[in-house]
């Protein structure tokens, strides 16, 4: 018999907010996180805004010593699953740590260290690079030290499918979870892609927002003028449980995960599939998985990257599931807040969407001046709404055609 899985705990590190209610608050009330780039001098980039963690101390969560040791990706990690350990109040030395596992995805891992290395290599020589390098550098590192932090020994291990990271691996701990492999998943995506060399990869794909005199409106999901994406960096981790571990423990439970869908396009390396059929399959499996009926879907957290092909493509896909449906359907891009987390986008959208579940709260798509007419669903524009939430869904589409998502239903 599959167990039932219920989410006890949220932590996260965004550019709106470090904490589940700093962030909430931010995403309920509108607020943006993007700005003019400060981590590095990008005046000579296309793109010179990006979604940055303000306010980050490591030390609060990780000694001195460590921080030296750890990229940013997995500081944030860490931190992100110390808070959600916290939140779900959960006393680590009274259970039993065989059966909570770990699942952190990663789009690009510890590439700022990556490039720090490649300049002292090229420019003091080999015998000069960090023997902490590939620890540092390497994606599943954040796993990997979440474990080590938490003494978490059940199931381990990273995924990496670029945007959809985030989702994939909150889906597999969910199933890990449901077929009894273990009783606790912390579950999520960390990101610290705010650097040179990603900046430059994706300017010159032409992927990213050019609106650099005007950071706070760069990121302008389902907006006409949208001209591509803004980078964010953070991580989102969740616990998920056993629902009789929850239980037994007298944990709160924001909400319920009862629907995983993953697909491939098998189509493109950047660009969604026609008609979104690839997200269609990945929301109807995910749909078919919780037998959700289809009128009880009061919310969809778009993955909504403000990029000309993804709103429209999802769009569609949302339609060929739902038909006029649809239109009773809240649809919103927290993205306009956040920008987009790669890797981490889809951790910290499953927040959103558990704590909309639980407080009966659709947040905004903020930026929208003219919807473009193509696009005809109900964005939430400008201001969050009040409305009861029975089940919310995620979405998330990485390069390469990984579509992933996940449904969440009221307790």
């Amino acid at each position: 018999m599959k167990k039932r899985v219920v989410v006890t705990g949220l932590g996260c590190v965004t550019p709106v907010g470090i904490g589940k209610n700093e962030f909430w608050n931010s995403i309920k009330s509108g607020v943006c996180g993007i700005d003019k780039v400060t981590r590095f001098d990008a005046s000579s980039f296309q793109s010179q805004v990006a979604g940055e963690v303000k306010n980050f101390n490591p030390e609060d969560y990780i000694s001195k010593k460590e921080v030296k040791r750890i990229d940013r990706f997995t500081q944030y990690a860490i931190a992100s699953a110390k808070m959600a350990v916290e939140d779900a109040n959960l006393d680590l030395d009274s259970i039993d740590r065989d059966q909570m596992g770990v699942i952190i995805g990663s789009g690009i891992g510890g590439v700022g260290t990556m490039e720090e290395q490649h300049k002292v290599l090229m420019e003091k020589g080999n015998k000069r690079v960090s023997p902490f390098l590939v620890p540092m550098m390497i994606g599943n590192m954040a796993a990997g030290q979440v474990s080590i932090f938490l003494g978490a020994k059940g199931p381990n291990t990273n995924v990496c499918t670029a945007c959809a990271s985030g989702t994939h691996s909150i889906g597999d701990a969910y199933k890990v979870i449901q077929r009894g492999d273990a009783k606790i998943m912390v579950a999520g995506g960390s990101e610290a892609g705010v650097t040179p060399l990603s900046f430059a990869g994706f300017c010159n794909m032409k992927a990213m927002s050019t609106r650099n005199h005007d950071p706070k409106t760069a990121s302008r999901p389902f907006d006409k003028d949208r001209d591509g994406f803004v980078m964010g960096e953070g991580s989102g981790v969740v616990i998920l449980e056993d629902l009789d571990h929850a239980l037994s423990r007298g944990a709160k439970i924001y909400a319920e995960v009862v629907g995983y869908g993953m697909t491939a396009d098998a189509y493109h390396m950047t660009t969604p599939a026609e008609n979104g059929e690839g997200a269609t399959r990945a929301m109807q499996m995910a749909l078919n998985d919780g037998n959700v009926p289809l009128d009880e879907v009061d919310y969809i957290n778009a993955h909504g990257t403000s990029t000309p092909y993804n709103d429209r493509l999802e769009t569609q896909a949302i339609k060929n599931i739902f038909k006029e449906g649809a239109y009773d359907l809240c649809v919103s891009s927290t993205k306009s807040m956040t920008g987009h987390l790669l890797g981490a986008a889809g951790a910290i959208e499953a927040i959103v969407c558990a704590m909309s579940v639980n407080e009966n709260f659709v947040p905004p798509t903020i930026n929208v001046q003219n919807v473009d007419e193509e696009l005809d669903l109900d964005y939430v524009l400008d201001n969050g709404r009040e409305r009861e939430v029975r089940y919310a869904m995620s979405n998330s589409l990485g390069f390469g055609g990984h579509n992933a998502t996940i449904v969440l239903k009221k307790y």
